[in-house]
């Protein structure tokens, strides 16, 4: 079981400035909570724009070529001579590659949500339920050589209505 510290604040402005001390501090392994969304927030986590777009563009790219090849191949294999047009045609073509482009471009955004976002979660994270109501909370996960006074302190300085230590499931 891993140990995690987690306090409960009633005000914003507490709980930016809870975050960013223990940020300042040092602390990397922070998780933040909030009712709603929180830009400074972001901010201070250091959030960024997620890389699920890549995957996207990759599968897109890779479905496009996946289906036109698989259009032409099948044109070669089962020639059909239709009245001295071309057996490799773009328009009939292009209806079979936008096909399979989304498809794989689906896949590869599911795919690279699950990888990106570390599902499935392997170890549980210290959460209360009050924070989908109305209150702020931060966890703090202070590792095996960290003083855990020294977070519950920064915690009560900046205003916490409650600090506990959890036992989460590693």
């Amino acid at each position: 079981m891993a140990k995690s510290i987690l306090g409960i604040f009633q005000y914003e402005e507490d709980f930016l400035n809870a975050a960013k001390s223990l940020k300042a501090s040092g602390f990397n392994d922070i998780t933040l909570m909030s009712p709603i969304r929180l830009e400074e927030a972001e901010e201070i986590v250091g959030l960024y724009k997620s890389n699920v777009r890549y995957f996207s563009l990759t599968g897109a790219i890779t479905g496009a070529i996946t289906g036109f090849s698989l259009a032409v191949v099948c044109a070669l294999v089962f020639i059909l001579p239709t009245g001295g047009r071309a057996i490799i045609a773009f328009p009939p073509f292009l209806v079979i590659t936008y096909e399979v482009t989304i498809l794989f471009g689906v896949l590869a955004t599911l795919l690279g949500f699950h990888f990106v976002s570390g599902l499935p979660a392997w170890r549980d994270k210290a959460y209360k339920v009050d924070t989908n109501i109305d209150r702020f909370s931060i966890a703090v996960d202070p590792g095996s050589d960290t003083d855990s006074t020294k977070i519950e302190q920064t915690l009560r300085d900046a205003g916490a209505e409650e600090v506990k230590q959890l036992e989460v499931a590693a």
